[in-house]
C-alpha cells in the first residue's frame, strides 16, 4: 500500500504569472519527461500508485496541482481558469524545466486540458495518454447550451454555470463527506435523482459501492480541499462555453500518437467519432468505473508502460 508519506516533497514554481505546486520524481532521467494532469476534484496525489512506475521505467515525471488547486494559485477571476490559461500555465512548466515537450497523461478535466492543449501547442505535446475523459469535439453549438438540451438544468455542468457560487458554498461545506461518497467504485445503476448530482453527494449520508481509497488517503484530498475549497476547480466548467469559443479557429485534429483508456462502467460517455479526430488512437477498455488509477492501479499502469514502449517514448 502505498502511504502518504512516501509522495513526492512539493516545489512551488512560477508560471505563466501565477504559481503551481510541483512534485517531482525521477529527475535523475531528465529529457524523458511525462507529466501527470489529474481532473476534478482531484489532486497531484491522485497519480501516487503511476509516478514509482513511471520512475522506474526511467521517466521524469513532473505532477502539478492545476490551478485552483492544492497550494497553486487560486485566483479569483473565473475567466482566469479557461484554457488559455490552463494551457499557458503547461507551457510555462515546460519551460521551467527546459523541455520543448513531453509526453502528457490526464485524468478526467486533466485528460480535457491535455487535448485542448494539443489543440492549441501542438509542438509542446509528444504523445498523450487520456483516462476517462475522450476528445470532445466541438460541434455546432457551445457545449453548456447543448448539454442543458439534452440532460436538463439539473445536470451538474449546467448547474455550475447556472448558479455560481451555490454548489461551491455546500461542497465547501461538506468537503470529507462529499469527496468519501465521490470517490467509490462497485456504485450500482440508478436512475439519476432530482437536482445537482454533486450537491446530492455533499449532502448524503450514505452512498453506495466501496470506497476506492483507505481513510488515510482520502485525507490528504479532504485536508487539500478544506485549505483551497471547491470553487477554483468549478470554475474551469464555467468556462466550458468560453473555450468552446476560443477553440473555433484552431485545426480539431490531434495528430500526436494517442492512449484512450475508459472504464467499462464509467457513466462519462464515450466519443464514438473519437478515431475522426484523433487518427493515431489506441482505446483500451478495463473493468473499472471512472477512477482509473485507484480501481485499477497495476492494469492501468501495464497499459501506459507497455503503449509507451511501443511508441518509443
Amino acid at each position: 500500500m502505498f502511504h502518504p508519506s512516501d509522495f513526492p516533497e512539493p516545489t512551488m514554481v512560477p508560471v505563466n504569472g501565477i504559481e503551481l505546486e510541483v512534485f517531482e520524481a525521477g529527475a535523475e532521467h531528465a529529457g524523458r519527461p511525462i507529466v501527470l494532469l489529474h481532473g476534478w476534484p482531484e489532486h497531484a496525489y491522485s497519480w501516487r500508485h503511476q509516478i514509482p512506475a513511471l520512475v522506474e521505467a526511467g521517466y521524469h515525471v513532473i505532477v502539478p496541482n492545476q490551478r485552483g488547486y492544492g497550494n497553486s494559485s487560486l485566483p479569483t477571476e473565473v475567466e482566469a481558469y479557461d484554457i488559455e490559461h490552463l494551457a499557458g500555465d503547461l507551457v510555462g512548466l515546460l519551460d521551467h524545466y527546459g523541455y520543448d515537450d513531453a509526453t502528457f497523461i490526464g485524468h478526467d478535466w486533466g485528460a480535457m486540458v491535455v487535448w485542448w492543449m494539443t489543440l492549441l501547442h501542438p509542438q509542446r505535446v509528444k504523445q498523450i495518454v487520456a483516462l476517462s475523459m475522450a476528445y470532445m469535439d466541438r460541434g455546432d453549438q457551445p457545449w453548456v447550451e447543448a448539454m442543458e438540451q439534452m440532460l436538463g438544468s439539473d445536470f451538474y455542468f449546467v448547474d455550475f454555470n447556472r448558479r455560481p457560487g451555490v454548489a461551491d458554498a455546500v461542497l465547501d461545506d461538506n468537503a470529507g463527506r462529499f469527496l468519501g461518497n465521490l470517490f467509490r467504485q462497485n456504485v450500482p445503476l440508478a436512475p439519476p435523482e432530482p437536482g445537482n448530482a454533486m450537491v446530492n453527494l455533499a449532502t448524503s449520508e450514505t452512498a453506495p459501492g466501496d470506497p476506492i481509497m483507505s481513510d488515510g488517503e482520502l485525507d490528504v484530498f479532504v485536508r487539500a480541499f478544506e485549505t483551497s475549497g471547491f470553487g477554483g476547480g468549478i470554475n474551469w466548467y464555467r468556462n466550458v462555453d468560453r473555450n468552446w469559443h476560443l477553440l473555433a479557429d484552431v485545426d480539431p485534429i490531434v495528430r500526436q500518437p494517442a492512449l484512450m483508456i475508459t472504464g467499462t462502467r464509467d457513466m462519462v460517455a464515450g466519443n464514438p467519432r473519437l478515431a475522426e479526430f484523433v487518427p493515431n488512437v489506441t482505446e483500451a477498455a478495463l473493468d473499472c468505473g471512472h477512477w482509473i488509477m485507484d480501481e485499477q492501479p497495476d492494469a492501468t499502469n501495464h497499459l501506459i508502460l507497455t503503449w509507451l514502449t511501443s511508441t518509443n517514448a
